[in-house]
């Protein structure tokens, strides 16, 4: 009989183990977030304005998903860890309307490939706003500026090198080529070129510089008079610089710029010129408790800076107060504003406002 108990108290310890063992490389997370929504305020044209993100027509109500996160993570060893992840929202249908599911990330890393440094390779993040979007901190009221506004995709096929400059991590680097389609196969020769420095002298404080190429199809210059006719180059440049500070539980702080020039992109006078796009946005946080804090921010967006390109820019505002029940969930009421430049024959556009109030939970 004591030898009974003893061999099943070694076989418990040993499953109890090799549980414990499965459990710490495979871990299974995600998150969710939607609103209940109001359009308060809508101009009569606005289905006909475009680089807007503040759509829909005026009281138009509802329930909406705006993302469903599933993760699994698993370290194949010390040296190698993977990571695979489904997102869900409305805009991603099925071809019968139904909230679609698609891969979002599907990736392996290897760690210290060399000192300091790691290799990735499959549908990753891209470097272009995963800091500032950190510092920002409320990614379920909205997305950070070259998110929202499609300058750079959130992810790419890509194979990406990161890591330390420095022994002590003050400096980072982060280089990445990539398809330049995001979630989506590639179909053409074409590849996206990331580049991005980020420089923290301090754990609150941190900048980052980036800048990326998106090589496309060369277009036929206007001007030449061979045949066939000679072709300019037509690439995107996006180049940002951003700086964030963020005291734990307290308070954050970030202002974020991008400049997105895309070469020979218009015609004027009768010849090519590049087309210049920018934007700024300015954020701020703050905690009265760890239940409650308030959320404000503005971005600027201009898709066009010639003198003779007006009516397309936009002012975007979110007022926000976040109140933390439980440590995986947030309830916050918000309003979203975004106005718009009068367009070229004067006519002035109403401002679009939408009142949420947004739920958001996650699990680990």
């Amino acid at each position: 009989m004591k030898k009974l108990i003893i061999l099943l108290f070694v076989f418990s310890s040993f499953n109890f183990s090799v549980a414990q063992e499965v459990t710490n490389k495979g871990r299974i997370s995600g998150y969710m977030f939607g609103d209940y929504f109001y359009n308060a305020a809508r101009d009569t044209g606005i289905a006909t304005l475009s680089n807007t993100v503040n759509n829909g027509k005026k009281d138009l109500n509802g329930i909406q998903l705006r993302r469903i996160y599933f993760t699994y993570d698993y370290d194949i060893s010390e040296s190698f860890t993977t990571r695979f992840r489904l997102e869900a929202d409305q805009v991603s249908n099925t071809n019968d309307g139904k909230i679609g599911v698609f891969v979002k990330d599907a990736y392996l890393q290897w760690k210290n490939i060399f000192k300091g440094s790691d290799f990735i390779f499959g549908i990753q993040p891209t470097p272009a706003f995963e800091v500032s979007d950190g510092i920002w901190g409320n990614r379920f009221l909205e997305k950070t500026i070259m998110d929202l506004r499609g300058i750079v995709s959130s992810r790419d096929l890509a194979i990406t090198l990161r890591g330390k400059i420095d022994s002590e991590g003050m400096f980072k680097y982060w280089l990445m080529i990539g398809d330049g389609s995001g979630n989506k196969p590639e179909t053409d020769k074409y590849k996206r070129f990331y580049a991005h420095i980020q420089y923290s002298p301090i754990k609150q404080f941190t900048a980052t510089l980036y800048a990326d190429l998106k090589a496309r199809p060369n277009i036929n210059d206007p001007a030449s008079t061979t045949t066939p006719p000679a072709t300019v180059a037509n690439n995107d440049l996006t180049y940002a610089l951003f700086l964030g500070y963020k005291e734990k539980d307290a308070y954050a702080i970030g202002v974020e710029g991008f400049l997105n020039p895309r070469q020979n992109g218009m015609i004027k006078n009768g010849e090519l010129k590049d087309r210049n796009g920018m934007g700024f946005s300015a954020f701020a946080s703050y905690n009265f408790s760890k239940e409650l804090a308030a959320v404000g921010r503005y971005d600027y967006y201009d898709p066009n800076t010639d003198s003779d390109n007006k009516g397309d820019s936009r002012n975007w505002f979110i007022f926000s107060l976040n109140y933390k029940p439980d440590e995986k969930v947030i309830i916050s009421p918000n309003v979203v504003i975004e106005t718009y430049e009068s367009i070229p024959n004067g006519r002035s556009i109403d401002a679009s406002i939408t009142p949420r109030i947004t739920f958001f939970y996650s699990f680990l």
